[in-house]
C-alpha cells in the first residue's frame, strides 16, 4: 500500500486535515478513493476524518487504496533499459519499434507490459502511469509514475511546462538557419485518426531547434519543445521541407532507417518528494548513430 507521511508545522497548527491535504496536493478524487476504496488517514497512529483539527508536531499518514491493473494489461518478461528508479518514479530508455501502451494494433510487447512484469517482481501492487509518452517508433527516455498520486503531481508539472524533454533528430536536406524556431499551429488532417498537419485552426505549436551537424545531405538537429502536440516534431520539420529520415508518414524515406529518426535524449523534472531537479540522458540508439 502506497503511503505518505508528514509532520505538522507550527504554521499548520489548527488546520483541518482536509485543508492540510489540499496543501499537499492530494486531489479531491484521491480523497474520495481513500474514503471509499480501502485507504485511510491517520494522525499519530489513530484513524481520523478530514474534519480532524491538527496540532503542531502531529504525524499525518495517508494510505492510498491498492491499485488494480486493467484486465487487458498483461505482465510480460520483456527486458527494460532502466536509467533511474526510486519508490515514486521510473525512467526508462525505450527502444524503437516498441509501443508505450497497448492498443488494438499492438496489444502486447509494449513498455507497459514490461513495466507490469517489473512491478510484479518487486511485489508492487500498482499499475502503469506514463507521464511522457513516446510514439512507437520514437526511441528514448520515458518518465513513468509508480502511483496515481505521483502521476497527478507530475502531470501538474507538465501543464506548467516544468517537465522538459530534449530530442535529437536526423532530417532530410540541409536545415537553415542553424538555430531557429518553428511556430505553426497543428491540427488533425482531414478525416485521418493518425495524421496531423499545420493548419490555421490548429492548436499553437512551437518547436525550437539547433543544428548539430550537416552530413550526407542530412541534418542532425537538437530539439526543445515549447508545446507538446501529437507528432509535433515530425509535422513541423515536414512543414519546413525537411521531413525526418525514415518518416514515410510525413514525407521521409526509409532506405537508410526503418523508422522516423527521432530520439528523446534528455529528460528534466522536479522530483516532488525529493524536492530537487533531476536530469537524465540517453545516447543515440545504433540505427540513428549509423546514419551519422
Amino acid at each position: 500500500m502506497f503511503q505518505l507521511r508528514w509532520i505538522v508545522t507550527k504554521q499548520q497548527d489548527g488546520m483541518a486535515v482536509r485543508e492540510f491535504l489540499k496543501e499537499k496536493h492530494i486531489s479531491k478524487t484521491a480523497l474520495t478513493d481513500i474514503k471509499f476504496k480501502g485507504g485511510n488517514i491517520e494522525v499519530n497512529g489513530q484513524r481520523v476524518t478530514v474534519r480532524y483539527v491538527l496540532k503542531a508536531g502531529d504525524e499525518v499518514c495517508v494510505s492510498f487504496p491498492p491499485e488494480q491493473k486493467s484486465v487487458h494489461m498483461v505482465a510480460q518478461p520483456i527486458p527494460l533499459s532502466i536509467v533511474y528508479e526510486d519508490d515514486y518514479v521510473i525512467v526508462v530508455d525505450k527502444p524503437p519499434h516498441m509501443a508505450t501502451i497497448p492498443s488494438r494494433e499492438h496489444p502486447h510487447g509494449t513498455l507497459a507490459n514490461a513495466l507490469l512484469y517489473h512491478y510484479e517482481q518487486q511485489q508492487l501492487q500498482t499499475t502503469v502511469h506514463v507521464v511522457t509518452r513516446l510514439d512507437r517508433d520514437t526511441s528514448g527516455l520515458v518518465l513513468v509514475a509508480k502511483h496515481r498520486h505521483v502521476h497527478h503531481l507530475l502531470s501538474e508539472q507538465q501543464k506548467q511546462g516544468r517537465v522538459k524533454r530534449r530530442y535529437e533528430a536526423v532530417c532530410h536536406g540541409y536545415v537553415t538557419p542553424l538555430v531557429g524556431t518553428i511556430d505553426a499551429p497543428i491540427g488533425r488532417k482531414g478525416d485521418s485518426i493518425i495524421e496531423r498537419e499545420v493548419r490555421p485552426d490548429g492548436q499553437r505549436a512551437v518547436t525550437h531547434y539547433e543544428v548539430l551537424q550537416h552530413k550526407n545531405d542530412m541534418t542532425h538537429v537538437s530539439i526543445q519543445l515549447e508545446t507538446g502536440r501529437t507528432h509535433q516534431i515530425r509535422v513541423h520539420f515536414s512543414h519546413i521541407g525537411h521531413p525526418l529520415v525514415g518518416d514515410d508518414l510525413y514525407g521521409g524515406f526509409r532506405e537508410q532507417i526503418d523508422r522516423q529518426a527521432l530520439h528523446s535524449c534528455e529528460l528534466t523534472f522536479f522530483h516532488p518528494f525529493f524536492e530537487k531537479t533531476m536530469t537524465f540522458h540517453a545516447p543515440l540508439p545504433h540505427d540513428m548513430a549509423r546514419l551519422l
